[in-house]
């Protein structure tokens, strides 16, 4: 067993990680949980009250 062998069984064994990250991300399970998480942005639960704009140091003196 060479260099090129062990550098071979690497990249299978990297490609088969990535079909079981793929296919654990992508699972029937998960679909639930990712279509909560992509309402989230959506969800008005509270009233948004505009702050006022934090000026830094840096800021400050870039304007002067």
């Amino acid at each position: 067993m060479d260099i090129n062998d062990l550098r071979s069984l690497f990249t299978v064994l990297a490609f088969i990680a990535f079909i079981g990250i793929v296919w654990w991300a992508y699972s029937d399970r998960r679909k639930a949980t990712y279509e909560q998480a992509a309402m989230l942005p959506l969800d008005d639960d509270s009233e948004f009250v505009p702050s006022e704009p934090q000026v830094t140091k840096n800021q400050e003196r870039k304007s002067s």
